[in-house]
């Protein structure tokens, strides 16, 4: 209770700077299009795109992730046809923080085989921060931030509702999603309610091969990946004067199955058709995700004081056929067949002083806080409990020498503290000690079967920024920023240990490992006239203690385990960049282009590190039709031959895909329907990023997609 009412103090961060240094982006087909005269682009020098509304109701995949895939240096890691984690500039997992409704989301960010816990029906708008963003949001936001606009006032005096609908080819999935809303005065509320189902998903491909062994797929459809989610949120404002709050509540629930090919070792028996493209059988994952938070702006003169508090409780767990490691291990009498479970409480704050001293100067105080405890439970181990505390302050500022320059800059500070909880495993130790294969002593028995070490650890660490903006002549813009970032290692990378099946390995943390830092610098230009546009941006980073996954070479003792995998740590470097260009043809034709690179190297190794993502170009051709908007549009992957050690090479590709678009209004209603063919040529490729391409499962066949989105909006006075 102490520990809570500590980090409730110490609420945080730096939220109204992003208010302040917002880039307002509009988005056509899959390019960046931006206002010239916008004033929002020129007050930062961070790389940012900004979804609009009008994106994501032509482009809805019942998918956030891999909708904001097509913006350059946006990657999306994929589980199947249902769920994706993002990535930015060859970063994810625990260096990628996404926010909804200014409370970063919290769960089990490191796990690469589940999304995220987000309604993607509920989501209006999305701003994307590419590159170090732990000034703004602390550690966790060393490669980025994806922040999920917050539902907010609409005109005044308003009634509003939505029905939204989806259907797949590729899963036969659809889904369902109902909206209504008032907005006054004083006073709004909005709730959803949201569901979608899906069954297996096709492939196009008759077998893979895993561990040099041929494994069928029958019907060309991806055994036990069915699953569905559920979510709900409730959404209600007040406003009066100088002060305006908002309190939202809202739950996630997923449920997928994982392919049977995928989990432990190889079996042709299990992948046999059981008739039921639709059933969820085990092994599977469930994950119920409930969260509530509060915002409190006042603005008072030249003051912006906001506050932002929230609590999450993520409970995720993975359920298989019992299979006990050791012969002395009892089946459990209440939920045998749950193999791992994860129940994450998280209490965040935040709170900030934003002061316009005059037209050309202003600053921002704030500072942040977080408290954390995870409890675990399930017939295997992977993690042990841990409490974790974090508190941040931050300074930053904006100078306008004159209407050509903007100067943004400021430090923060922040320090954690991780309590994990030492377990020891009386059936291993059995075990082990029964073993007469293998020769060990009593002390290296004990050893292993304490597979987790009681550690308290407190870290700290800085991070800084500089940049500025310099539009020299109308229609240019010039940016660049410097800045420094860092992460505490989270409690996998210090204290896993166990076989996870989910991943195919033996995972390893090392408590002795020090916290991430780093610099990097960002250049960008654009060129806007006369509807044209052109943006090119490039960074080059260097991180320290940079952590990561290394295959040991030694074989773990537990049975059915293989290689271990241990974090460990080495330096890092990245270069990339992004390109992005809207050419209008004609008045009733558009080209666009974009492409993505980053180059990744692990400096110890000689390598590049795992998970780094191919080069990537689109080249699209839009139609504007009197009926409709008309876009084709052809993907190509580079293939991706610098990989890390035991990582599997990936051969390039070229897609192609085509959407048709049309917005109807019929009387007090609006509708948007769009109709899209993703793979529209059915080909056989691979994601190197994708959560199956370990065991060589392709990426999902030709994919015929319906998305219908009708909007109400009435006056109410």
């Amino acid at each position: 209770m102490k520990r809570i009412i500590v980090s409730a103090l110490l609420l945080c961060g730096s939220l109204s700077l992003l208010y302040a240094q917002t880039d307002t982006l509009q988005l056509e087909a899959t390019t960046i299009v931006a206002h010239a005269e916008d004033r929002q682009i020129k007050s930062t020098s961070l790389v940012a795109d900004v979804v609009t509304t009008d994106f994501l109701e032509k482009h809805f995949t019942g998918n956030i992730i891999q909708s904001i895939g097509k913006l350059p240096g946006i990657q999306s890691m994929d589980i199947g046809s249902g769920f994706s984690k993002p990535m930015i500039r060859g970063m994810g997992f625990n260096r990628i923080a996404v926010a909804e409704s200014g409370i970063k989301q919290e769960g089990q960010q490191w796990g690469a085989d589940h999304g995220l816990e987000i309604d993607a029906f509920n989501v209006e708008g999305i701003r994307v921060l590419k590159g170090p963003a732990s000034l703004l949001y602390g550690s966790d936001a060393m490669g980025g931030v994806i922040e999920i606009q917050p539902v907010t006032f609409k005109q005044e005096n308003c009634r509003y509702a939505e029905v939204s609908m989806l259907g797949k080819s590729v899963n036969a999935g659809f889904g369902l999603s109902l909206m209504a809303g008032t907005s006054g005065k004083r006073w709004m509320f909005q709730a959803r309610f949201s569901e979608q189902h899906f069954g297996d998903y096709r492939v196009p491909t008759d077998s893979i091969v895993y561990l040099t062994q041929r494994l069928p797929i029958h019907g060309r459809m991806l055994k036990n990946t069915a699953g569905f989610d559920r979510s709900g949120s409730i959404t209600a404002g007040f406003r009066a004067g100088i002060y305006k709050g908002f309190v939202t509540i809202s739950d996630a629930f997923e449920k997928t199955g994982f392919f049977e090919g995928a989990h432990g070792v190889p079996d042709i028996t299990r992948l046999a058709d059981d008739g039921d493209s639709r059933n969820i059988g085990l092994p599977f994952s469930k994950v119920n995700h409930l969260k509530v938070s509060t915002r409190q702006v006042i603005s008072a003169g030249k003051s912006i004081i906001t506050m932002d508090l929230g609590y999450q409780n993520n409970d995720r767990s993975e359920w298989s056929s019992f299979h006990t490691h050791y012969g002395t291990q009892p089946k459990p009498e209440k939920d045998p067949d749950k193999e791992h479970a994860f129940m994450l409480h998280t209490l965040s704050g935040s709170a900030s002083w934003r002061i316009m001293h005059s037209a050309r100067f202003e600053e921002t105080f704030g500072l942040s806080g977080a408290w954390q405890h995870n409890t675990v439970s399930g017939y295997g181990f992977l993690l042990p409990e841990y409490r974790r505390t974090t508190a941040g302050a931050v300074w930053t500022a904006t100078f306008k020498p004159d209407s050509r320059w903007t100067l943004t800059g400021g430090l923060r500070y922040d320090i954690g503290n991780i309590d994990i909880k030492g377990f020891h495993d009386p059936y291993l130790e059995t075990y082990l000690s029964e073993r007469t294969d293998i020769s060990l002593t009593p002390a290296e028995i004990a050893d292993y079967s304490n597979v987790s070490r009681a550690t308290d650890s407190s870290l700290g660490d800085y991070s800084a920024s500089f940049g500025a903006v310099w539009t020299p002549f109308q229609g240019h813009i010039v940016k660049v920023n410097i800045g420094r970032c860092f992460r505490l290692p989270g409690a996998n990378e210090l204290s896993a240990n166990g076989v996870h099946h989910g991943t195919f390995r033996h995972e390893q943390g090392d408590p002795d490992l020090d916290p991430e830092h780093g610099w990097q610098g960002d250049l960008s230009y654009r060129y806007e006239w006369n509807g044209f546009h052109v943006e090119v941006s490039g960074f080059a980073s260097l991180y320290g203690n940079y952590i990561f996954l290394d295959p040991t070479g030694s074989w773990s003792v537990l049975p059915h385990a293989g290689q271990i995998y241990r974090y460990t740590q080495t330096e890092a470097e990245f270069l990339g960049g992004e390109i992005d260009a809207l050419l209008p043809v004609f008045s009733w034709l558009d080209y666009s282009f974009s492409g993505e690179y980053v180059y990744t190297y692990n400096v110890h190794a000689h390598t590049a590190l795992s998970f780094s993502p191919p080069a990537t170009m689109n080249n699209a051709l839009t139609w504007h039709a009197r009926l409709a908007d008309i876009t084709a549009e052809i993907r190509s992957v580079a293939a991706q031959d610098r990989v890390a050690h035991n990582e599997q090479k990936t051969p390039g590709s070229t897609t192609v895909n085509l959407s048709v678009n049309r917005e109807v209004r019929m009387g007090p209603v609006e509708a948007v329907i769009s109709l899209s063919a993703n793979n529209l040529l059915d080909k056989k490729y691979y994601n190197h990023l994708s959560f199956y391409r370990r065991i060589q499962v392709p990426e999902p066949g030709r994919n015929i997609q319906l998305s219908v989105k009708l909007k109400f909006n009435k006056k109410t006075s």
